[in-house]
């Protein structure tokens, strides 16, 4: 049975949240808080198994509440918030100190869209439950620890396209690796993250802090830049196409894929049928198993294959898939992805 303490000072998302969680047979309820404090004082007390928080509230604030717990009693969180500008920046602060995920916050839509956002609730939650957190002592800092990693079993090649994708567990992710890469990375890189309505843009600002390069939302027809990480936007595909100019974006509408829209496979597949053996796949922490697939279809071109491992994924369910479908070259630790990377692009 999974414990679940809910933070939200709000009477009526609190008792949602409560009505969502409790019709799952394997998830209880065990406590509400109001605020932050609160939070602090009832996940010592209770010893929950994850804990939903709200992010403004009074007394102490949803960061402040993430920060005390993971460097006392830690505990797996979901930071559950509106997609308010204001509210985004702290939100990823949330994660920087050891949140685990940002869902949005349910809010009374049509039943279908109340269910979407539901099931995505659960499905987070229940995933998490399962996370070994640790302990936060201090603030970390965001720069990967160096690892080597020899690159030296697979011939150089030029790459045109590093195409990356992640889902939960993803921005922790994303933060390690784009922090570690020059400010003179001379390969475009393309990222398909799955995230809220609403969150996607904040997620680009906050790592725009901690990295040399320049990160933008992908724009239709753009030619791709060195030094410059593309995201898919909200509900768009990102596909690579060729033109006279170079490498260039693509975006589409088409159905999602798995039920995913962006989908990392869509993005794995373009970049195996345009750039071929010239293209490095590399495939996160996340839910599901989106990208197995296209990951395959890469590896089959001829393009360079890469998952995060198990043991630094916070979910190993994407790269876990494509591990089992064979379509994978290279399983590499967190903290080693940056380092890999630059030893490919630089041919070292």
């Amino acid at each position: 049975m999974i414990k679940i303490l809910i933070t939200d000072d709000s009477d009526t998302i609190a008792a949602l949240l409560k009505t969502i969680f409790e019709k799952e047979p394997d998830m209880r309820v065990i406590g509400r808080a109001r605020d932050g404090r609160q939070a602090v004082e009832m996940s010592r007390e209770l010893r929950p198994d994850v804990i939903t928080m709200d992010i403004r509230m009074p007394i102490m604030d949803g960061f402040e509440a993430t920060r005390s717990i993971m460097s006392s009693s830690p505990v797996p969180i979901v930071v559950i918030s509106s997609s308010v500008n204001d509210e985004l920046q702290i939100c990823f602060r949330a994660i920087e100190e050891g949140a685990l995920a940002v869902i949005e916050k349910p809010h009374f839509v049509d039943l279908k869209g109340l269910q979407a956002i539901s099931r995505k609730l659960v499905e987070a939650v229940r995933a998490m439950a399962g996370v070994k957190v640790v302990r936060r002592y201090i603030r970390q800092s965001v720069i990967p620890v160096e690892v080597q990693v020899s690159v030296s079993d697979v011939p150089f090649h030029a790459f045109e396209i590093v195409a990356i994708g992640c889902s939960t567990g993803g921005p922790q992710a994303l933060q390690a690796i784009l922090s570690g890469l020059p400010a003179g990375f001379p390969t475009p890189i393309a990222v398909v993250q799955h995230m809220s309505q609403g969150f996607l843009l904040g997620m680009v600002e906050w790592l725009q802090k901690i990295t040399p390069l320049k990160l933008k939302l992908a724009e239709d027809g753009e030619i791709l830049q060195t030094s410059t990480v593309y995201f898919a936007p909200e509900d768009r595909h990102l596909i690579l196409k060729r033109t006279a100019g170079g490498l260039a974006v693509r975006l589409a509408g088409d159905p999602p894929v798995g039920q995913f829209r962006p989908s990392a496979t869509t993005l794995f597949q373009s970049a195996a049928c345009v750039c071929g053996k010239n293209a490095i796949g590399l495939l996160l922490s996340g839910m599901g198993d989106d990208g197995a697939t296209g990951l395959l279809e890469m590896r089959k071109a001829g393009a360079h294959t890469v998952i995060q491992n198990m043991e630094s994924s916070i979910v190993f369910g994407m790269p876990g898939a494509a591990l089992a479908l064979n379509a994978v070259d290279k399983v590499v630790e967190l903290n080693g992805i940056a380092p890999y990377l630059k030893g490919f692009v630089h041919g070292k």
